[in-house]
């Protein structure tokens, strides 16, 4: 059975960094490309970040580059989304997906998806 846990969000003031985790089993990590989406409140669940498997090549929705990192460690099956200078509009609940194909922006689909971390940042 594969499964996706997300950790590390909370409460952050403008400005602040949080760091979420995604532990993943049930699945070959090290062959999965890994994402990141977030839906805030009334909205649709948008791509943030993406991560491939084979050469750690990364992409990101415009509002967050130069702000997140995506990054992974294949050793441990778990990924990261480093957040820094965070706005009161990165408030979202975030999830992370897994696939064997990466994909990205608006057409980006993942098989796998955990249940969610919210976000919330306060102005």
């Amino acid at each position: 059975q594969v499964q996706l846990v997300e950790s590390g969000g909370g409460l952050v003031q403008t400005g602040g960094s949080l760091r979420l985790s995604c532990a993943v089993s049930g699945l070959t990590f090290s062959r999965h490309a890994m994402a990141w989406f977030r839906q805030a409140p009334g909205k649709e669940r948008q791509f943030v970040a993406a991560i491939n498997w084979s050469d750690n090549s990364t992409y990101y929705v415009s509002d967050v580059k130069g702000r997140f990192t995506i990054s992974r460690d294949n050793t441990k099956s778990t990924g990261y989304l480093h957040m820094n200078s965070l706005k009161p509009e990165d408030t979202a609940v975030y999830y992370c997906a897994a696939d064997r194909l990466l994909s990205w922006g608006l057409g980006a689909r993942y098989d796998y998806m955990g249940q969610g971390t919210q976000v919330t940042v306060s102005s």
